[in-house]
């Protein structure tokens, strides 16, 4: 995958989490690599971070997840 590829598929990802969960998440980050995908930010639910990880796993369900949203 080029690193346009990864721009574009990191630019969806981030679109898609922040449709889905608002202002209830914030400093979201999404790391692509190789081996998979790191989501990382804060949120005060676990629920938000489930459906933050659940907006990933729609669009690659395949792929390693690393769910790294601390609930505050």
């Amino acid at each position: 995958m080029s690193a346009l590829d990864f721009r574009s598929l990191k630019q969806e990802l981030e679109t898609r989490v922040l449709a889905r969960t608002g202002s209830q998440l914030q400093n979201l980050g999404i790391e692509l690599s190789p081996e998979g995908v790191r989501i990382l930010g804060r949120t005060t639910t676990f629920y938000v971070k489930q459906l933050a990880q659940h907006c990933v796993r729609q669009l690659l369900p395949d792929v390693r997840l690393v769910n790294e949203i601390h609930v505050l």
